[in-house]
């Protein structure tokens, strides 16, 4: 399975790059696109600048806001069905961007853990920002001065993890393109590698899920159909077929909707036998097993208050922002339950269920649901509160696995709404595992 992973980033780094400005120069003085043999080579720091430029926004908070109050004016501009666009190929939407932490020293401390580690929730944001400027790239009109569609993240497929270790004194690629598209989603898929020994080695692959909408954010949009051109990017297409297929089903299966399997439920039975107080011969009468613990001390919480400096284009809080801030409380949750500094193995199903406003409350918690063996399953669960009413209400819920250097201890679920929580995160694990 890793093979055939490894053999599709390789094929796709072949497509043909596409980006709309450059910057980054090497430790020889020489500009990073020359040494890729590619002049049209973003610079990491431009990223966001060209979505604000696609879109109209300001980098003043003032400026800001009326800009996004005349982008009301473009919801003519928007197509009353797919067939009136034009369709595009995946080279269209292909981007290479550089984070040049090597050759570009001055940029690296805002990637910087205080272990000299790159910190992965940057990554994060900068993955975040690469999929909207994909999925613009894939919708651009030349005609139009502005872009009349809202793009944003509805979901984070997944993310797996080719090796642990990210230097913080190596330059970073990014390259990425449209796998797949529906009537108003698009499937955007990134690589990123790094520099070393002369050469860019796999680092990850990371699939999102993006959704296009009116000015407003307010319905869904057309975006243009994707027509693949030759083998390998008919193959990509239809992975993307099989990838929404998959995600109806586990929406589907979820045990928020229908019961566990039978051979879940004989492993909640297994577990709550294994709690019970032989002395006593209890149901009531609970014990924790051996080199354990309970799912309810396994809980680490966080507050954000959610700043304009923090906003995306379109002046909600940015995702990656989200993402960021949910992974490293979630990072240390497995820290301090496995003792040790984990690394990560793969992020899937972030899913994005509403936006966040500026001026919020976000609570987060981060919980161990599942472990296995050196394996820490996490899910963080994100709402924003409002002070005035009380009411809390769910933006987002984030799922990361872990890998301690030692067995960790086994968690164990009390009520059966924890049980439900073992289960999904044994769900996230397997699946992250290929199991």
């Amino acid at each position: 399975m890793y093979l055939q992973r490894l053999l599709l980033l390789r094929s796709s780094a072949r497509l043909t790059s596409r980006a709309f400005s450059a910057e980054g120069v090497s430790s020889t003085g020489t500009p990073l696109d020359m040494i890729q043999g590619n002049p049209n080579a973003i610079h990491v720091s431009n990223v966001r600048n060209r979505l604000r430029e696609i879109v109209g926004a300001s980098t003043n908070w003032r400026d800001h806001k009326q800009a996004l109050e005349e982008r009301l004016s473009l919801s003519s501009m928007l197509a009353r069905s797919q067939g009136d666009l034009p369709p595009r190929s995946m080279k269209d939407s292909s981007h290479e961007v550089h984070l040049p932490l090597g050759s570009q020293p001055h940029i690296r401390e805002k990637y910087l853990t205080h272990h000299n580690t790159v910190r992965f929730g940057r990554i994060l944001e900068d993955l975040d920002s690469l999929a909207v400027l994909i999925s613009y790239s894939h919708t651009h009109n030349p005609a139009l001065p502005r872009s009349p569609l809202s793009i944003v993240t509805a979901l984070v497929d997944k993310i797996d993890m080719r090796q642990h270790c990210i230097y913080p004194d190596r330059d970073i690629k990014f390259t990425g393109h449209v796998t797949w598209v529906g009537k108003t989603s698009i499937e955007a898929k990134m690589y990123m590698s790094q520099l070393h020994e002369g050469a860019y080695s796999p680092v990850l692959e990371a699939t999102f899920v993006m959704v296009a909408r009116d000015p407003e954010n307010k319905r869904a949009a057309y975006v243009n159909p994707l027509k693949p051109e030759g083998a390998e990017e008919e193959r990509l297409f239809q992975q993307g077929e099989v990838n929404k297929t998959r995600r109806v089903e586990l929406s589907t299966a979820s045990l928020l909707k229908v019961a566990p399997t039978a051979e879940e439920r004989k492993v909640v039975h297994s577990q709550f036998l294994s709690t019970l107080d032989p002395q006593t011969v209890s149901f009531r009468s609970r014990v924790l097993p051996p080199k354990s613990v309970w799912m309810e001390d396994a809980k680490v919480k966080g507050l954000e208050i959610c700043h304009p400096q923090e906003r995306n284009i379109f002046n909600r809080i940015f995702g990656g922002f989200l993402m960021r801030k949910a992974y490293e409380l979630g990072w240390a949750n497995a820290c301090s339950y496995g003792g040790c500094r984990p690394n990560l193995v793969a992020v899937d199903d972030i899913l994005f269920q509403k936006p966040v406003e500026i001026g919020s409350l976000l609570l987060l918690s981060s919980q161990v649901c599942y472990t296995e063996g050196n394996f820490i399953q996490v899910r963080v669960h994100t709402e924003v509160l409002d002070p005035l009413t009380g009411q809390h209400n769910t933006t987002n819920v984030f799922h990361f696995t872990f890998v301690s250097d030692n067995d960790v201890p086994m968690i164990v679920p009390q009520s059966y709404g924890e049980s439900m929580l073992y289960l999904d995160g044994k769900r996230h694990f397997s699946q992250a595992a290929g199991i």
